[in-house]
């Protein structure tokens, strides 16, 4: 298995309060790099997780746990949300879905 793809996850932090114009900042993204192995979803998973086929849907597999919170998923640009993950003994599998 190779961890060659980068992926992005991505998490939104609220703009802060300008008490001199009395408005909010912009929100921020703010993105933190790992490298997976990203393939396709299998037929099988699809129906188990979806109870369907879902057009656009992708396994991500990282060495080790990603512990940190998070909203989305960057994959070159496309942005995903995660449906299911499942945390293995030394990586972590996610199920991610397009963003529409």
């Amino acid at each position: 298995m190779r961890y060659g793809t980068q992926v992005f996850f991505q998490k939104r932090v609220p703009g802060a309060y300008d008490s001199d114009t009395g408005n909010y900042e912009e929100d921020k993204i703010q993105e933190t790099l790992k490298y997976a192995s990203v393939m396709d979803t299998q037929t099988k998973m699809l129906k188990l997780v979806y109870g369907s086929i879902k057009q656009g849907s992708l396994t991500l597999h990282i060495q080790n746990h990603y512990k940190e919170k998070f909203d989305h998923i960057r994959i070159g640009e496309r942005i995903y949300k995660v449906d299911y993950t499942r945390k293995l003994r030394t990586k972590q599998t996610f199920i991610v879905s397009e963003v529409a």
